[in-house]
């Protein structure tokens, strides 16, 4: 209990530590059109003030809560009045366009299409009522003001009209046993990359194999049996091709939706190429560079399912263009049991930080699979998690309104599947995979 409230209290002290920087940054920044010393008087002002409120915002905080949306709104507008002096400072840009750039910004967080064509508009406005209160009172409003006002009111604006949380607090330090639907392994470095599960079992202390041969993403169909999946009604090809992946060769044809191509393309180019992680090809053109696909593994003493004399603990689907071997997907597989129901886990390693997606199994009449993040269950879904170094404990936030479906099934004697993702109901992609047998290798 004694450790307890020391690691809570070192959190906290951290916490109100980071809104003192923050609230100085904003405070300085907000006064510094009146002079170095007045602008110096601020930050201490802005230091106190957002280290306070963050003091109280902790206090008041529940267990499974995230820190109140006050808050979180004052920090926010607190971190964008810098980057509006300095937009005002090297550019001498206007408020409308200060407001419509923090309004995009705010939108672009937000993640909802809904959310993203609201802000440049409702920012140009915040800019505009500003820039007429600064003509009525002799005097232009300070940029880092338009940026932070702006901020405030779009939040404010947008928690009042989409009133469905985006994100929200699933558990805070727990036992990783607790939260068994979230892979908790992440990068302990910046990069991800095809080399990650050999640097996870040097973390771990296990046995390595490289593209270990004749394996599959799951050991057995068996273990994901429950109410509405029977392993024995499955057709064979598509058993095989999960339990035996590495047997097979995938082709990929992605379907983008036309209005998400600008912000993935600013995505993957700013995070998922340097990150070495989903890092979906953009068109049919780039994936005729060829997908080379392979599964290394980790084998622990008396962890995971039994595959010949091994026990297989980790299993890495790692795809990758075949030319450069750069990044796709590195993927770890996981299976568990819950009640009378078994589910497929699939964690994607992020920086100090992991993304699982976990799915429940259901029996498509043609004898193929589905796998589903919508469910009322409680268990299926997306999950953003951090696992703390030194304890093993998770803090995991689950993500709302991110859905997706897998099927896999034969068509006219073909492996197929497609596997379509969607943000708050609206579909923005569909990956569509022809899967064949490799040919025999050459004696």
């Amino acid at each position: 209990m004694a450790a307890d409230e020391g690691t809570k209290s070192a959190g906290l002290g951290v916490a109100v530590l980071s809104a003192a920087v923050i609230g100085g940054a904003a405070g300085a920044s907000l006064a510094a059109h009146r002079g170095r010393r007045v602008a110096g008087l601020g930050g201490l002002a802005g230091a106190a003030a957002l280290a306070a409120s963050e003091a109280v915002a902790r206090a008041r905080q529940r267990p499974g809560e995230i820190p109140a949306l006050w808050q979180r709104i004052a920090t926010s507008a607190a971190l964008v009045a810098p980057a509006g002096w300095a937009a005002g400072r090297l550019t001498g840009a206007g408020p409308v366009t200060v407001g419509a750039a923090t309004g995009s910004v705010g939108g672009l967080l937000g993640l909802r299409p809904q959310k993203v064509l609201l802000g440049p508009p409702f920012g140009a406005a915040v800019g505009a009522a500003l820039a007429a209160r600064g003509r009525a009172h002799g005097g232009p409003v300070p940029a880092a003001a338009v940026a932070a006002v702006t901020m405030a009111a779009y939040r404010t604006a947008s928690s009042l009209v989409f009133r469905d949380a985006q994100v929200g607090l699933l558990a805070e330090r727990v036992p990783a046993e607790k939260l068994p639907f979230v892979v908790p392994w992440q990068s302990r470095s910046r990069v991800v990359g095809t080399g990650y599960v050999r640097e996870l079992a040097d973390e771990l202390g296990g046995s390595y194999v490289a593209d270990a041969a004749d394996v599959g993403i799951v050991a057995s169909m068996d273990d994901l049996a429950g109410p509405d999946f029977d392993p024995a009604a499955v057709d064979p090809l598509v058993r095989e091709f999960y339990e035996h992946t590495t047997r097979f060769t995938l082709d990929i044809v992605p379907r983008w939706r036309l209005w998400v191509r600008p912000g993935y393309l600013l995505y993957r180019n700013a995070l998922a190429r340097p990150l070495g992680q989903a890092n979906v090809p953009m068109n049919q053109r780039e994936t005729q560079r060829g997908i080379r696909s392979r599964i290394d593994t980790i084998t622990l003493p008396g962890v995971g399912v039994g595959v010949g004399t091994d026990t297989v603990a980790v299993r890495g689907w790692i795809r990758s263009f075949a030319d450069t071997d750069e990044p796709i997907y590195v993927g770890i597989y996981t299976t568990y049991r819950h009640g009378d129901r078994g589910y497929v886990s699939v964690g994607f390693p992020l920086a100090q930080s992991s993304f699982t997606a976990t799915l429940l199994p259901r029996a498509r009449p043609d004898g193929g699979l589905a796998l589903t993040s919508r469910s009322d269950l409680e268990h299926p879904g997306h999950y953003l998690a951090y696992r703390d170094p030194s304890d093993g404990t998770l803090t995991a936030l689950v993500v709302h309104g991110f859905t997706e479906d897998l099927n896999v099934y034969r068509q006219d004697g073909d492996l197929r599947a497609e596997h379509a993702f969607s943000l708050f109901g609206i579909p923005f992609l569909v990956l569509h995979y022809l899967i064949t047998r490799k040919s025999p290798s050459p004696m």
